[in-house]
């Protein structure tokens, strides 16, 4: 059975969004079972299985995929089928999914306060660092305060970063050290999650943490980081009718 993880925050009631887990689809090792990435060398009839089984449980509208290449490009919901490169996608349409996958890095999704715009983001510490979640931010234009949902991703134990994703973000501010810890092997724990909640925050949106960490829950979530070769997981929303 399709196991879904839910936001758990005040959006308004016409409005769809979940993340799912690798739980409940027919994909076979190393993408066993709910991969929905056709980019990660599974097999094509597997996915599409996939995602036709996610389709008929969650009735969610057309999903435009991204190609996701860790930029700050934010696009509108056009409804093509033709791959385009970016990292966030924004609408107001009803009868459309913004959705992003993951593997580790923060799913992001956003609503306003009245249920008639949405956002899913895809943040790795590049994205994050160039600006995507404060750029999905600024595409929203109407006076409205904002919400965002961080949903499962790499935890600050588990993501070891070099010298240069931190001074990535002590170049933007100086108070990102805060969310440095140094390891025994003289690298750093990085709470990407904090940093994106940190960026919001600073944006008036109000922020909401999953609290689930991708590398350590092997039997719920996909693991770039732990396993290389893995699926992928979504995390869409929509507005209903």
């Amino acid at each position: 059975m399709i196991e879904l993880i839910k936001p758990s925050w005040p959006a308004p009631v016409n409005i769809q969004a979940f993340s799912t887990t690798r739980v409940g689809g027919v994909s076979k090792a190393p993408f066993d079972s709910l991969n929905l990435g056709l980019h990660v060398g599974d097999d094509e009839v597997s996915v599409m299985t996939n995602r036709k089984r996610l389709q008929q449980l969650t009735t969610h509208p057309p999903v435009q995929w991204l190609n996701q290449i860790h930029s700050s490009n934010v696009v509108e919901y056009s409804g093509t089928d033709q791959l385009v490169e970016a990292d966030a996608i924004v609408t107001s349409q009803t009868s459309a999914t913004c959705a992003v996958m993951t593997a580790d890095c923060l799913p992001v999704l956003m609503t306003n306060s009245s249920g008639s715009w949405v956002a899913a983001a895809h943040a790795g510490w590049r994205g994050l660092a160039d600006g995507i979640l404060l750029k999905t931010v600024a595409s929203y234009d109407r006076p409205e305060p904002l919400m965002a949902w961080i949903g499962p991703a790499i935890s600050q134990k588990c993501f070891e970063v070099g010298d240069e994703v931190k001074e990535a973000f002590l170049d933007l501010d100086a108070s990102n050290q805060d969310y440095f810890v140094q390891n025994n092997r003289g690298r750093w724990q990085a709470d990407l999650a904090g940093l994106a909640k940190k960026q919001l925050e600073s944006e008036g949106v109000a922020v909401y943490l999953s609290q689930l960490c991708t590398y350590e829950n092997e039997q719920q979530f996909y693991s770039y980081r732990r396993d290389g070769g893995t699926g992928r997981m979504a995390s869409m929303i929509w507005i209903s009718e």
